[in-house]
């Protein structure tokens, strides 16, 4: 009996070895560094200012 320790040559069969009890942690603990690195990286661009976007002038009134 031999083992095949090869890598797997279509999407089934590497979707097969990643379901796998150690390279699921892995694959798990990758999606979710993946995930809290897009959130960081999101919560720190800068929204794009427009002129017109601008809260409205307060003026006081004039009497």
């Amino acid at each position: 009996m031999s083992e095949d320790t090869s890598p797997p040559r279509t999407f089934k069969g590497l979707l097969r070895w990643v379901m796998t009890p150690p390279q699921a942690w892995g694959v798990y603990l990758l999606a979710i560094m993946l995930v809290w690195l897009l959130s960081f990286y999101a919560g720190t661009l800068k929204p794009k200012k427009t002129p017109e976007g601008g809260p409205p002038q307060v003026t006081a009134p004039k009497s």
